[in-house]
């Protein structure tokens, strides 16, 4: 039986509500999520086994976070505790042409001092078939690099399939190392990745060329993998912000020898953005362990999709909502 693991921190979302901005706002909305445990969210509800990794402090609030993970069937079994707090982000939501905005509270969190040692990987890793990391978690600090090379080097040596989202961040990287000193080691053992061409530049100095979209993903796609020679397959995803609430979603895999593309959505009426990227990744991996390439693709852009129409970081959607957006069906007719 396939079982995916993710590592990565989990952060305590206060959002405001009714598009308020921050400055009129006397309540929050309170959730949880994080970038790895979204992933580990989407594969669990489309039927594989997945575990998520992290460090929580051992207080009511780190044990409610660990409650959401389990009210989703996410598996904790090897989540550990200690530090001092969870880090939080707060969200202002954005409307028409006001984009939304996130602040970042997640010093001395209790996954920012997480240490080399704290997690028994190869006892993690037994019976998994992927593990999953993002650009995200070493850029939280220095401690949190070394336990996600640590990770990313057992699972190398036990052959199991390694992937990763660049999801650059630039309000992290600030414990005094840059991006392309960390992120190069980390990808080299990497097997399927999901790019931009603006976090590959922001990494690794990377700039496609070409004057169509096709051949800048083309060209971004072999640049990469010259670079990162044991990647195998790079998706690509492209975001057109027509305003804050109006989005067009597509995305590119690339194998290697061929581009497989996918149809643009026109998303009208965001609900919640907030953790698309995760969700196209979770499906990606859902995809490529149940279907071709093409079909992959297909399956996570229409999932994706549909998790711009739902509140929170994660995306709840069945297989069967998913496979009725990819064959054509988007009307949103009350289903009886």
């Amino acid at each position: 039986m396939k079982k995916i693991i993710t590592f990565g921190e989990v952060l305590l979302r206060l959002s405001t509500k009714d598009y308020l901005k921050f400055s009129q706002a006397s309540e929050f909305n309170a959730d949880f999520g994080g970038s790895e445990l979204n992933v580990a969210t989407s594969i669990v509800n489309f039927g594989i086994n997945a575990e998520f990794i992290t460090r929580l402090p051992d207080n009511d609030i780190g044990k409610s976070a660990l409650l959401q993970m389990r009210k989703h069937n996410v598996a904790t079994n090897n989540v550990v505790f200690g530090g001092e707090r969870l880090g939080i982000y707060f969200l202002e939501n954005g409307a028409s042409v006001r984009g939304s905005k996130i602040v970042y509270d997640r010093q001395n969190s209790s996954f920012s001092t997480i240490k080399s040692g704290m997690i028994n990987w190869e006892s993690v890793f037994k019976e998994a078939t992927w593990f999953h990391w993002s650009g995200i978690t070493p850029g939280i600090s220095q401690d949190a690099a070394d336990v996600c090379l640590e990770a990313i080097k057992v699972a190398s040596k036990l052959g199991i399939t390694i992937s990763t989202d660049f999801n650059y961040r630039a309000n992290l990287w600030k414990y005094g190392k840059s991006p392309s000193e960390i992120m190069n080691e980390m990808i080299s053992y990497c097997d399927v990745i999901l790019a931009g061409d603006y976090a590959s530049e922001q990494y690794f100095n990377i700039v496609p060329t070409g004057t169509s979209k096709r051949e800048l993903e083309l060209s971004l796609c072999e640049l990469l993998m010259e670079r990162f020679p044991k990647v195998k397959k790079i998706a690509v995803t492209t975001r057109e912000n027509l305003n804050a609430l109006h989005n067009t979603w597509s995305a590119v895999l690339y194998a290697g020898s061929e581009l497989y593309e996918s149809i643009t959505y026109d998303i009208t009426h965001i609900v919640d953005r907030i953790g698309g990227g995760d969700s196209f990744m979770g499906a990606l991996i859902y995809g490529l362990n149940t279907y071709d390439d093409q079909k992959a693709l297909d399956f996570a852009v229409a999932a994706s999709c549909l998790k711009h129409t739902i509140y929170g970081d994660a995306n709840l959607v069945t297989n069967a909502e998913v496979e009725n957006l990819m064959a054509g069906n988007q009307s949103g007719r009350v289903s009886r």
